[in-house]
């Protein structure tokens, strides 16, 4: 049973700062920047590709509404969206997650992005998007 259930099912004493039927959001402990929230499904995802899209729209929903009330508590400088999925992409518990992490000029938080753009032609473009694209359905 991952941490995740065990705050869900109250066997951990967590910040939970919303919930309903589908979703629970409570604070990060590591708290990377003041007010770094998670929200989690309640059903056992883990990862994005079991994710159902009942359950996604409503996830994101409460993302974008926990982010204002966030952006209107603290006025943070930014925000990321954070979603890692895969021991590889830096998720280390095995249960579908988004992180709100608020950005404060200053803080130490950082995500490292690599511009490889010159590695592909326009043909490798072109490419990859007719992959996904027929990958879709």
């Amino acid at each position: 049973m991952s941490v995740f259930k065990k705050i869900i099912n109250r066997e951990i004493e967590s910040n939970i700062v919303y919930e309903d039927d589908l979703v629970i959001a409570f604070l990060d402990i590591s708290q990377a920047t003041k007010a770094h929230t998670l929200v989690v499904p309640k059903k056992d995802y883990q990862n994005i590709y079991q994710l159902d899209e009942k359950t996604a729209g409503h996830l994101f929903k409460v993302v974008v509404k926990i982010s204002q009330a966030i952006k209107k508590a603290f006025q943070p400088d930014g925000l990321n969206i954070v979603n890692n999925n895969g021991a590889v992409a830096g998720q280390s518990v095995f249960h579908y997650h988004i992180h709100i992490i608020p950005r404060y000029k200053g803080d130490d938080f950082s995500i490292k992005y690599v511009n490889h753009s010159q590695d592909y032609s326009k043909e490798d473009f072109i490419k990859i998007k007719e992959t996904i694209i027929n990958s879709l359905s």
